[in-house]
């Protein structure tokens, strides 16, 4: 637009001068070797306006024609690239389809349009496409080659922790995320992988100084930093609690601050707390975490906070517990255990019913079996609360992973996960009857309905069987094959049962072999 304004601008200006020059009438005269040359002003301005244009086209041609060879050779090399580069963005949508073939065919078609050392993206595809035939070893050369370019060698780490983790080589990959975190701290990848090797070392304050640096540079958001620096803050106080306690309080007090919600930290925090003869502050902690998600050991922790209390007085401290959180089975079972300690068995008996009722599980069965066995002492009623617990909901626990653990911990032991630990109930598993495969499984029989005379007193149970399914005895499903003499017969027929007309065969005997083979066992 402005190429167009700027013409536009210049012809403007030359007709204002022709038009000038046009009203002002006058001659030139130019002598030259001894000969006048007489002309009009006019004639003279668009004489030299004419040379001048055709100076400047003799120009333009012989610098095009001079420069013909390279003009040539560089459209052609441009062809030459954008084909090259077609291939290579048809590659690289093949890999991410999974077509290795297409993929390995365009990254040598690429390779040999472009050169490799001018597109790092062709070492990519070259690698993607060993990966997806099944070459790791050839992919892992690849991306270590990677490694001596300083343009590639964030893709090279990538490409090697990525394998190190398909392998379960934790140790390796965590390698590989270490070098890429020195190089680019804001890769998230690196970061998380570098935070969960140091979290597993039990380096604290080298983890609290990633996640700091997350923070900052926004890698991740406001909350999930202050989680994360809850929990490992938490994992700090625990860990210095007996040998610097100081310190220790320092973090579990940050923690709770972070997160006041957070069982583990209100729990390290109280601990604190208590060391120092703060009841008071401890207790509030603990009454914040509680009021958020009841947990067994804030309520340990909360009636036992004064070693001095009598049983009476924990009792007391578990029933305040209980009107924070009513109607929660915990709070019912926090009572019953004080109850329990108090020997109040009529209370503990009734608040650990009502846990039972409410949330049925083990850890409710369990406390009613050591209620009964306090109060009564009948084992029979123990062993029937213990059959209860067995069968009844596993308690909540600590779980990640599938790892089932009565201890928080700050990281999975499984994939080493930050924060993976959450409380809820495990999950149960369906039993399952053991079949013999190698026994061949009896065909289901359709017999007729039969039903047996039989004399008065005779302890025979009637067998009625529908074709679709038979009989069941002792809670197993048992196919009752059909008596080779029996056939059908009405109701209303006095003898169900056609007998032999051999005079050697024992009619009543023969009867009773008949009835044996439907009587159920």
């Amino acid at each position: 637009m402005i190429r167009i304004l700027f013409f536009l601008a210049v012809v403007f200006a030359l007709g204002l001068g022709f038009a000038w020059l046009a009203d002002r009438p006058g001659d030139m005269v130019v002598t030259f070797s001894g000969y006048q040359y007489k002309v009009s002003l006019m004639v003279a301005a668009v004489t030299v306006t004419a040379i001048v244009v055709a100076v400047m086209l003799l120009w333009w041609l012989t610098k095009s024609i001079w420069n013909s060879p390279y003009t040539i050779a560089r459209h052609f090399r441009a062809r030459r690239r954008d084909r090259g580069y077609q291939a290579l963005s048809t590659g690289m949508i093949a890999a991410g389809a999974g077509d290795a073939a297409l993929a390995r065919k365009k990254n040598k078609e690429a390779a040999k349009l472009i050169r490799s050392d001018q597109e790092p993206l062709i070492h990519l595809l070259d690698a993607q496409a060993s990966l997806l035939e099944g070459d790791h070893d050839g992919a892992r050369q690849k991306f270590e080659a990677m490694l001596d370019d300083p343009e590639m060698r964030l893709l090279g780490l990538r490409g090697l922790y990525l394998e190190a983790e398909r392998l379960g080589d934790r140790a390796a990959a965590r390698h590989y995320a270490g070098r890429a975190t020195g190089i680019a701290p804001q890769l998230g990848w690196a970061a998380d992988s570098t935070l969960e090797e140091k979290t597993e070392r039990g380096d604290w304050d080298g983890a609290l100084a990633l996640v700091d640096a997350q923070k900052s540079t926004r890698q991740i958001e406001r909350d999930v930093a202050n989680n994360k620096r809850s929990v490992l803050l938490t994992a700090k106080a625990m860990s210095l609690l007996d040998s610097d306690f100081n310190t220790a309080r320092t973090a579990a007090l940050e923690a709770n601050r972070l997160r006041p919600d957070f069982g583990p930290a209100a729990i390290v925090a109280a601990k604190a707390l208590f060391r120092q003869n703060d009841v008071r502050k401890g207790s509030k902690v603990l009454e914040a975490a509680w009021k958020a998600e009841p947990q067994p050991d804030i309520a340990e922790l909360y009636v036992h906070g004064r070693p001095g209390d009598a049983v009476l007085d924990r009792l007391a401290r578990a029933k305040k517990l209980q009107s924070l959180k009513q109607n929660h089975p915990e709070s019912s079972l926090a009572v019953a255990r004080a109850a329990l300690e108090a020997q109040d068995y009529a209370l503990a008996r009734s608040e650990a019913e009502a846990a039972a009722r409410m949330q049925p599980r083990e850890g409710a069965y369990l406390l009613l079996a050591d209620i009964e066995e306090a109060q009564t002492g009948d084992q029979g009623k123990v062993r029937q609360w213990l059959s209860r617990a067995v069968r009844a909901p596993r308690d909540p626990a600590w779980v990640a992973d599938g790892v089932v653990s009565e201890r928080w911990a700050p990281f999975s032991p499984v994939t080493g996960r930050l924060d993976a630990f959450e409380w809820r109930a495990p999950e149960e598993r369906l039993g399952h009857l053991i079949e013999q495969h190698d026994e061949e499984p009896e065909p289901r029989v359709a017999i007729p309905a039969i039903r047996a005379a039989q004399p008065a007193g005779d302890d025979i149970v009637d067998v009625t069987m529908d074709d679709a399914e038979p009989e069941k005895a002792d809670g197993m499903s048992k196919a009752v094959p059909p008596a080779p003499d029996a056939d059908v017969v009405d109701d209303e027929k006095a003898d169900p049962i056609r007998l032999p007309d051999d005079p050697g065969v024992d009619p009543d005997a023969e009867r009773e072999n008949a009835q044996k083979r439907f009587r159920l066992f």
